[in-house]
């Protein structure tokens, strides 16, 4: 294996964006955890489940309700297919 030098100027830039990855990475972990805290109280409160809730916020921000209704279709037409439906 050939190991490659970096110019000074490159070490920097890659200093850099390391350190402002790490940052980045710090912040969406603190910012996860207080929307998990927030999704489980609320479930709590409303007496869901904190999946469903979490789930139902993917499907949002992802604006993919169609899709997923059509996904769902699909499954139940596999499931009827075989016979494993309550």
């Amino acid at each position: 294996m050939t190991s490659r030098v970096f110019s000074n100027e490159q070490k920097a830039r890659l200093t850099q964006v390391i350190n402002e990855g790490c940052q980045t990475l710090h912040e969406i972990d603190s910012l996860n955890g207080g929307l998990s805290d927030l999704i489980k109280a609320v479930a709590e409160e409303m007496e869901i489940k904190p999946a469903t809730l979490k789930k139902a916020l993917k499907i949002a921000h992802k604006a993919s309700l169609t899709k997923t209704n059509q996904d769902h279709e699909e499954l139940n037409e596999i499931l009827e297919t075989v016979g494993k439906t309550l």
